[in-house]
């Protein structure tokens, strides 16, 4: 007997400031505007607003490990590093693709309507039958997501400091065709700002995920800055979490293996196909520079302060602390 489905309390509507000249002229791809969610003020493509309840009811295994995040946290990483642990550190298996082996929940979503949807079918049916324990990544907050999630399963949640990410993000958009941003830095941070870019708003998905784990240990909250300064203790931090035991060997392999320049290297993880399949430009990579502290190079001392006040304004009444440079 199917389970009952759930109801999802959030309305999404049209954004009027999507449909205007100026953000089509910032975002051309974006045709058919974006959809916010209420309560929440969630952004994404009028596909998914369709079809947010059937990923709200997602059939969640107790066995499943989710990784989740803002896009460009570390997700990639994190998504290597848990599927290794969880799978005893195997190196052979790991060179088949991650997008295989750790599927990206909404993705059939993010794109425009397709004609033909059984290819959507067939993807979120590849989620559904999946071999246990599955790794699944999603950059949904947690709020639109089962609500058994963090209950029955584990869930690692990572967050990087807002300015490397709204970098990052820029970049992202350069490089994807689809989320192609025609407009400079600033203009790109200002919307990010305004929570007028996918997956905003930023804070609202990281200070829920924030409270979550504090109150629910089947929560993992890392920092990706962190893992950049003791990637070795990061490993054996989430290692414990998913209550597994790694030998000295096999903490110094996936140390060497999740380094930047390996996989930055590596054609399992790094997605550089993206070109070869035209959905990405030739110029720019989607595993970019993966440093702390990048946004110096490209923030005016302005564009820093505003970013800095948008960020204490958001913080404000939390005990979260990020650290923009190491």
């Amino acid at each position: 007997m199917a389970a009952e489905k759930k109801r999802l309390n959030v309305e999404f509507k049209s954004m009027p400031e999507s449909l205007e000249e100026s953000f089509l002229k910032d975002f051309p791809s974006y045709d058919e505007g974006l959809v916010r969610g209420e309560p929440g003020g969630f952004v994404l493509t009028p596909h998914y607003g369709e079809n947010a309840e059937e990923l709200y009811n997602f059939h969640i295994r107790p066995d499943d490990i989710w990784v989740l995040s803002f896009p460009k946290s570390g997700t990639t990483w994190t998504q290597e590093l848990v599927w290794l642990i969880a799978n005893d550190c195997d190196f052979e298996g790991a060179q088949k693709k991650l997008n295989d082996r750790s599927p990206f929940l909404e993705f059939p979503y993010l794109l425009p309507r397709p004609q033909d949807l059984s290819t959507v079918e067939t993807q979120m049916k590849y989620r559904e039958n999946l071999a246990s324990p599955r790794i699944m990544k999603s950059h949904l907050p947690l709020d639109l997501l089962s609500p058994e999630l963090g209950k029955t399963c584990k869930v690692v949640y990572v967050a990087r400091n807002p300015k490397d990410v709204i970098v990052s993000y820029y970049y992202h958009h350069r490089l994807i065709k689809f989320h192609y941003f025609d407009g400079d830095l600033e203009s790109f941070a200002h919307r990010f700002m305004q929570d007028q870019v996918f997956y905003s708003p930023y804070f609202g998905q990281i200070l829920s995920a924030w409270e979550r784990a504090k109150t629910e240990e089947n929560v993992l909250f890392l920092f990706y800055e962190d893992l950049k300064k003791d990637l070795r203790g990061g490993i054996e931090k989430v290692a414990k979490f998913l209550g597994k035991s790694l030998s000295e060997d096999q903490l110094e392999k996936l140390v060497q293996h999740l380094t930047f320049e390996n996989l930055s290297k590596n054609s399992a993880v790094n997605k550089e196909d993206g070109k070869t399949s035209g959905s990405f430009h030739e110029d720019g990579n989607f595993m970019r520079k993966g440093e702390t502290g990048d946004w110096e190079k490209h923030f005016s001392p302005e564009l820093s302060r505003k970013i800095d006040e948008w960020t204490e304004l958001n913080l404000r009444g939390s005990d979260i602390i990020f650290v923009d440079k190491i």
